[in-house]
């Protein structure tokens, strides 16, 4: 997955590590069901800053630094990481009611869970952590429907996004209905906005009728579409996106509570197992090395599962420096004083491995 990560996003990546206030998830100390509960009595602390609040969350919170690294509104459904795109500006094509008929004329709130699954009740209602700014039309093409695999599409967007009959085979096997995918890029991001929805409103999501849960408190998610979150999860590794936003979201100045599954990704695991029929090759093949190429003399390594050695490696095969069972911090390994260069990073989890290239400015 592409991105374009700049010297001055790496300054960001590291300082957003130091932002989880001190003692934060002391307290997330178990496993299963009951860690699940333990960061939602975390997590659950925090501020309402109302549905027009969103707007001024946003405007530090989903900025495009990222990809055009523009400042224009990052928005998960029309941003295509490696061409052009529909692009609004913060306070110009906000919706008025009018337009939205077509990509690109107006943009709004989009709940990932449908604001109709909880009666349009606060504090969901304005949750930034899973109310993200949106293309209009696009919003309305999506409307309630669950997240999955499209098969066979009736609908795409500018950037690939989908919609259509759910691919009822594989990871996604099990529903056979109409579903809203995102691109690749950002189907690690909103699983982890819905994973976060599940433990934040733990407490009520029971009572809530909707084609993704199950009518429980503890994994809230129906099967098929508890193993497509945990999928793209776990293919789409948290982003240095995702910990910025997070960060925004978090401070004092705003919402104050933090999504859990993006600040120690192992959570996910720890409480709902890992996806089935995916591979640790294919999981070891998303892992994310950033920034990359790196004028920093360090790139940050982003792995949904444990790593058991790191090998620095040179052009010419030489193995320079190697990790082994290294220290994971903040979700994330790091691999500093780099010297200029073109370098291999061979990763090895307990059953497969994988070789990146990196380049040092």
């Amino acid at each position: 997955m592409k991105k374009n990560l700049s010297v001055l996003l790496f300054w960001v990546v590291a300082s957003g590590f130091a932002q989880i206030p001190a003692g934060y998830y002391n307290t997330a100390t178990g496993t299963g069901f009951a860690l699940k509960t333990q960061l939602w009595n975390i997590i659950r602390i925090s501020t309402d800053r109302g549905y027009a609040g969103l707007y001024t969350t946003y405007v530090t919170s989903d900025k495009d630094f990222y990809y055009e690294n523009n400042g224009t509104m990052l928005d998960v459904y029309t941003e295509n990481p490696t061409g052009p795109e529909c692009e609004f500006t913060y306070g110009v094509g906000q919706d008025d009611g009018t337009l939205g008929n077509n990509e690109c004329e107006r943009y709004n709130r989009e709940h990932l869970i449908p604001q109709s699954v909880f009666n349009a009740e606060t504090p969901m209602y304005s949750d930034a952590h899973f109310v993200l700014p949106a293309d209009k039309h696009v919003n309305g093409v999506r409307g309630d429907l669950p997240f999955g695999k499209v098969g066979s599409a009736n609908w795409t967007g500018t950037n690939g996004t989908k919609r259509g009959t759910n691919l009822n085979s594989g990871y996604s096997a099990g529903y056979s209905g109409i579903v809203f995918e995102p691109i690749d890029e950002f189907k690690g991001d909103i699983a982890r906005c819905l994973l976060y929805f599940a433990t934040r409103y733990e407490n009520i999501v029971a009572g809530y009728s909707y084609e993704m849960f199950n009518g429980t408190s503890t994994s809230v998610f129906a099967q098929p579409f508890l193993n497509i979150l945990l999928t793209w999860n776990a293919l789409d590794p948290v982003s240095p996106r995702e910990i910025a936003r997070n960060n925004a979201i978090g401070t004092n100045a705003r919402q104050k509570n933090r999504n859990p599954f993006i600040d120690n990704n192992s959570y996910v695991t720890s409480i709902w197992g890992a996806p089935l029929g995916v591979s640790s090759f294919e999981l070891l093949e998303a892992t994310q090395i950033f920034p990359n190429p790196t004028s920093t003399n360090a790139v940050t390594i982003s792995s949904s599962i444990p790593l058991e050695n790191i090998q620095l490696i040179s052009i010419n095969g030489q193995i320079i420096r190697e990790i082994k069972k290294p220290v994971i911090q903040e979700n994330s390994y790091v691999l500093d004083q780099l010297t200029s260069g073109f370098y291999f990073v061979k990763m090895i989890s307990a059953d497969a491995s994988v070789v990146k290239k990196i380049i040092v400015k």
